[in-house]
C-alpha cells in the first residue's frame, strides 16, 4: 500500500507502509495521510510507535505485577 507523506522541505511523496515507519522513526517527514486525514508527526497519534517513545509518568504496572504474584501464591 502506498501512503502520502510530506517531507520537511514541503515536498510530497508516496511511500510503502514499511518505509513510512522508518521515515517516522528517523524524523524525515512532517506529515502522512491516513484515510481520515493528515497526521502531524509531532502532535498526532502514531499507531505502533509507543515502543520508540519514552514515558515520563509514574510506573504503575509494577504494583499490578506484585499483586498477581501474591494471588498466585494463594
Amino acid at each position: 500500500m502506498l501512503i502520502s507523506v510530506i517531507y520537511h522541505d514541503g515536498k510530497h511523496d508516496m511511500v510503502k507502509d514499511f518505509i513510512l515507519n522508518r521515515l517516522i522513526e528517523e524524523e524525515k517527514i512532517t506529515k502522512f495521510r491516513r484515510s481520515d486525514g493528515w497526521v502531524d508527526i509531532k502532535t498526532g497519534p502514531l499507531r505502533g510507535m509507543a515502543k520508540h517513545r519514552s514515558y515520563a509518568g509514574p510506573e504503575r504496572r509494577t504494583n499490578l505485577l506484585k499483586m498477581d504474584q501474591i494471588l498466585e501464591m494463594h
